[in-house]
């Protein structure tokens, strides 16, 4: 699917999230890579052949009550 030099990396490869966007569809919170992975803004991501990646969020500064 990929005809960049270098090409992307494949959907199966550990850095698969750092291809090329070929669609974008910020409003409705998704991207699409060259290799066929769908990116949520959510940071969840649907692999080409229909596994899901889920969501890694990372939580911030923990705040106590007084």
């Amino acid at each position: 699917m990929c005809s960049h030099r270098p090409p992307c990396p494949t959907a199966d490869s550990p850095d698969h999230h750092t291809a090329v966007i070929v669609s974008a569809h910020p409003e409705q919170g998704w991207s699409l890579l060259c290799n066929g992975t769908i990116v949520f803004d959510d940071t969840g991501e649907l692999l080409p052949d229909g596994r899901v990646v889920d969501p890694y969020r990372t939580l911030g500064p923990l705040t106590v009550a007084a």
